[in-house]
């Protein structure tokens, strides 16, 4: 039950009616009217700008437009009070029994209550992680995953059709200093003794690798120059380490569907396929690119180069293909790949960058748009940077120094759902503090503690209720009879009310693309149930359990099941199980 939807519906009606009377003209274009919660608890539940929208078409002051949709709407069903504010808002608040059947809902479908049909099971690529293999996952690429596979569970709630996809970057190279490296660590276990230069991986994570390629090949590629060996282990260590990958977002509980490579598009001529169709509409061409302001970019050269009309597109200057080489740039193959992933029916699609690669999304954009005729839209999210805190200090992190805290070290350290939960207590596109030692505090201060702490103890008035009525079935099946009257205190409407907001935040969060909004949500519905909790040791009508009213209690313990279901479903939506006991 969505009561935004279901007042958006009242509303319209409300609309026709007004267009009948000739109030408002036959033909209207409604796309930006809202009806939406007020930013002012103050201002009711349900607010809505239609006669700001609307007024111009009906040729009169907002307000005055505003009264009469107010006078409609004050006859509707469930309607308490319908208010006009500051230029023409339009203000309702809803009657007790509204909430009471928001509850019987709730109550009803269970943690199927935000479900909606928003996205008509259209088709969404979900790109996420996408690290390249040369080193295990890192604090950083923990809140691409997560922030990655979150969103893709709120696509998949609001209906639409998601395939979580990791793009391998398995050519270039990188590879070939990964492969190097490898084979440094490989002639150190069959006995030299050798030293790691500068340019190359020094990690230890490196030596079980080689390790194993020692272990396949002996002594084989000892000695052996370069060409006999680089081709052979390049896929070997690849294969390696994107095994360790998948290892370690298990751990996180993380799964992708495709895994798509960057070699294999080169290999089978997808790349020559792309490039080729973009010449065929006339956004290839041969020249030489302005010096970059600053920084020199790596791709610029003072010679022709094969060039992609990225401005034509959106982009603030084109882009190289090819250098004077001839060799191809990376984005030459992330071109190939977005229309791959286009081929295979992804009219949307959604990536998820490091904050390193925040230069990237304009040409990205601009690609997708050209190869694909602008067919396909890429929404590109950038996740920024992670600081790790242990003791209050700072902990530095280098892939090449071979110094970094893994993702599976952090995992293990303080546990899946809490990476998970921190992850998104912050907006993607804010730098974040993920501090190792508060989040091991069983406090207020640790917002996923905070929030299963609400479910536990949901639990535990469960198991008093049962204490005091042995005989009585409290279980949410059986709680949807209970006579709702009781739950008349403000404490409990602002509860409900809280709790019937759902559905929508569920919606509103996969349209903005922003999985935060849950966590947030979760910890505002924890804070309510708390705050109520400690209401009831003054305000004994306000305690959940009356052992001398069955009445009372059972109505009490219907809102318990509802705080314990929608906390049970967020939780799920960001991948975490819920607890019904603390340690």
């Amino acid at each position: 039950m969505n009561i935004f939807t279901e007042l958006q519906n009242i509303l319209t009606g409300v609309i026709t009616t007004l267009q009948k009377d000739g109030v408002l003209p036959a033909q209207l274009d409604l796309g930006n009217v809202r009806v939406e919660p007020p930013k002012d608890s103050n201002h009711g539940h349900v607010s809505t700008n239609a006669a700001l929208i609307l007024a111009g078409h009906a040729k009169m002051p907002p307000r005055e437009l505003a009264t009469k949709i107010a006078e409609n709407l004050a006859d509707q069903p469930d309607i308490a009070a319908v208010d006009v504010a500051g230029p023409g808002f339009v203000n309702i608040t809803l009657d007790a029994g509204k909430f009471h059947r928001v509850a019987k809902s709730i109550l009803t479908h269970g943690k199927d209550f935000m479900r909606s049909n928003q996205g008509a099971n259209v088709p969404v690529n979900v790109e996420y992680v996408s690290a390249n293999p040369t080193g295990p996952l890192h604090v950083g690429h923990a809140r691409g995953a997560v922030f990655g596979d979150v969103l893709a569970n709120l696509l998949e709630k609001v209906g639409y059709q998601v395939t979580r996809e990791y793009y391998i970057n398995d050519a270039g190279g990188q590879i070939d200093i990964l492969a190097r490296s490898v084979y440094l660590r490989y002639c150190e276990i069959l006995g030299d003794k050798v030293t790691i230069p500068e340019g190359l991986y020094p990690g230890t994570y490196l030596i079980p690798v080689a390790q194993a390629l020692a272990d396949k090949y002996g002594y084989r590629f000892h000695g052996q120059d370069a060409s006999a060996w680089l081709e052979v282990i390049k896929p070997f260590v690849v294969a390696a380490m994107l095994r360790r990958i998948k290892e370690d977002l298990a751990l996180l509980g993380i799964k992708h569907d495709v895994f798509s490579s960057e070699k294999a598009l080169r290999d089978d001529g997808r790349v020559a396929d792309a490039l080729a169709q973009l010449a065929t509409s006339d956004n290839v061409y041969t020249g030489v690119l302005d010096p970059p302001k600053g920084k020199k970019a790596k791709d610029w050269e003072a010679r022709p180069q094969t060039l992609f009309r990225a401005k034509n597109w959106g982009d603030d200057t084109d882009r190289t293909l090819k250098k004077s080489d001839g060799s191809l740039t990376y984005f030459a193959s992330d071109i190939a790949y977005h229309l791959d992933k286009f081929q295979r029916g992804f009219r949307q699609m959604i990536n998820i960058f490091g904050a390193e690669h925040g230069g990237y999304v304009k040409r990205m954009v601009a690609a997708t748009r050209a190869v694909t005729n602008d067919q396909a839209h890429l929404d590109i999210k950038i996740c920024q940077l992670v600081k790790l805190l242990e003791d209050g200090k700072t902990v530095k992190m280098s892939k090449r120094a071979g110094s970094f805290i893994t993702l599976h070290d952090l995992v293990a350290d303080v546990g899946k759902d809490v990476v998970r939960f921190i992850m998104l207590t912050r907006k993607n596109d804010a730098p974040l503090d993920f501090d190792a030692t508060l989040v091991k505090q069983q406090s207020r201060d640790n917002p996923i503690f905070y929030v299963q702490y609400a479910h536990a103890r949901c639990h535990s008035v469960q198991k008093a209720a049962q204490m005091a009525f042995p005989d009585h079935d409290f279980s949410p099946s059986a709680a949807g009879t209970a006579d709702f009257s009781s739950l008349d205190d403000p404490a409990h409407l602002e509860a409900l009310y809280k709790l019937s907001i759902m559905p929508r935040l569920v919606e509103s969060a996969a349209e903005m693309r922003e999985p935060h909004r849950i966590a947030f949500y979760l910890l505002e519905v924890a804070a309510i149930f708390h705050a109520l909790w400690n209401k009831g040791k003054e305000r004994t009508h306000l305690r959940f359990v009356h052992a001398e009213d069955l009445k009372r209690t059972q109505a009490h313990l219907a809102l318990i099941s509802c705080f314990q279901i929608v906390i049970a479903a967020g939780l799920d939506i960001l991948g975490i199980a819920p607890i019904l006991e603390l340690k």
